[in-house]
């Protein structure tokens, strides 16, 4: 726990708990609503096949995802732990000039 709470900058395992549980209810959810948003589109196998559904479904995931990782980490009192999270990540996938 001690190399964890070091590598997040946190102080307690209090916040170690919260924010597993945030990244629990953040994939959960993200998991959740993702069809019936693709159903709402229209977008299904039948219409774009196999192949194109599960990467537009993927990328759907990630976007709702990054959004609702600040969402769920602000709700449960984490906010600027997953904002610095989240602009590391980001930064990792190529997006630092929109962030600086």
């Amino acid at each position: 726990m001690e190399k964890l709470k070091a590598r997040w900058g946190i102080e307690s395992n209090w916040q170690i708990i919260v924010i597993l549980i945030v990244f629990a209810i953040t994939g959960s959810t993200a998991s959740y609503i993702g069809k019936p948003i693709l159903s709402y589109l229209n977008i299904t196998t039948d219409a774009f096949g196999s192949f194109s559904y599960w990467v537009i479904r993927i990328l759907l995931l990630f976007i709702m995802y990054q959004f609702l990782l600040v969402f769920f980490g602000w709700l449960f009192g984490q906010h600027s732990f997953f904002w610095n999270f989240e602009k590391k990540m980001l930064r990792r996938l190529g997006f630092k000039r929109f962030l600086d």
